[in-house]
């Protein structure tokens, strides 16, 4: 027998095979949110559902005059009434649709946060940025973070930390925003951070002060890779924690803009939240529990009795599509909230139910 006895089965009308475009699953062009570098071994082959479709009409072979339930099913659906709400559900398919993508595209956007161009695809630093990235200033404030301040530390409060497991992985920079009450938050910040995550971040200091005289200038670059903010109306060094975010180096911000009193936290200003959607960069949440208790403002030492602070690092929170910094800044205002309120009982016990009950 040869080819040509075998008798051709007919192909069935719509069954070509195509599935359909691929979608996307979270990829971010330039003027969204954030920057997403592409995702491996998460995304479907554009033909991978082809096949499939092939093999199942191969198998199911149709008379030319025979119609496939899909296009039956699609004639069904054409027949409907346009203005039957309850009989066509397509809406509804919508709206669902819609926030299974927001979703997917919020989950492969926190999944990329520890893909390793997002740590290597950044603008290379040149001229006085270039500081920031050194390795051997890296090297000293490890040891005058970690070793020197670790021992004065230790000696007068009694400290501890959490970090939450996605903080661990996130590479290239960041945003980390944290409340304020005390000399003690912005070294305890740099302390407790996981050293991966820490090894590059910069403190914004006042210029007026700490940058005019030379041995202050060194002792706050060496110590929290500080960054000169102007005060009183200057634009000197306007826009210098956006080159630094987009060389690569994260930044650490006080939103509250100033230290608290009385240790409430008090409301956000927006340009933590606006950096970090203007460069593509997420944000990492931070409370610290207990530093206005052990050295309020006014006080240039510790109180004595080793009292206890803690530093709780939350889940990173990127924008969302849409969003604005104000819209952000309050979600990130939430959060560090809820993380202080959760361990504030824990941490400062008795001293805290009993704010509450005066209150």
């Amino acid at each position: 027998m040869t080819s040509k006895d075998i008798p051709q089965t007919p192909e069935p009308e719509g069954s070509d095979g195509v599935a359909g475009d691929p979608g996307d699953l979270g990829g971010v062009g330039p003027g969204e949110a954030i920057e997403a570098p592409e995702l491996e071994d998460e995304q479907a082959e554009p033909g991978s559902i082809a096949p499939a479709a092939s093999a199942a009409s191969a198998a199911t072979p149709q008379s030319p005059d025979q119609e496939s339930p899909d296009r039956e099913a699609a004639a069904t659906e054409d027949a409907a009434p346009e203005g039957d709400a309850a009989d066509s559900p397509a809406p509804e398919r919508s709206a669902r649709t819609a926030g299974e993508d927001l979703r997917e595209r919020s989950k492969a956007l926190l999944g990329s946060l520890s893909a390793r161009s997002r740590g290597e695809g950044w603008e290379r630093p040149e001229g006085e940025l270039a500081k920031y990235r050194s390795r051997w200033r890296a090297a000293v404030r490890f040891v005058l973070q970690r070793g020197f301040f670790g021992a004065v530390v230790a000696s007068n409060l009694t400290t501890s930390r959490e970090v939450h497991r996605r903080v661990r992985t996130v590479r290239g920079p960041f945003v980390l925003v944290a409340n304020h009450s005390s000399h003690i938050d912005a070294p305890m910040l740099a302390r407790c951070l996981p050293w991966a995550q820490a090894r590059f971040l910069s403190t914004g200091v006042a210029a007026d002060y700490f940058f005019t005289v030379w041995y202050r200038r060194l002792f706050v670059r060496l110590l929290f890779n500080a960054f000169p903010i102007d005060r009183g109306g200057s634009r000197r060094h306007s826009g210098t924690s956006r080159k630094l975010l987009r060389s690569g180096v994260p930044i650490l911000v006080f939103p509250e803009g100033t230290r608290q009193l009385d240790g409430v936290l008090a409301d956000f200003k927006p340009g933590g939240a606006a950096l970090a959607i203007s460069v593509g960069v997420p944000v990492i949440p931070a409370a610290i529990i207990g530093a206005h208790e052990a050295m309020p403002k006014g006080r240039s030492w510790p109180k004595p009795g080793r009292p206890p602070v803690r530093v709780v690092f939350g889940e990173p929170m990127i924008s969302e599509v849409g969003e604005t910094a104000v819209e952000f800044s309050t979600r990130i205002h939430a959060r560090v909230k809820d993380l202080y309120d959760e361990h504030r009982d824990v941490i400062l016990g008795d001293a805290a139910r009993g704010e509450e009950g005066s209150a």
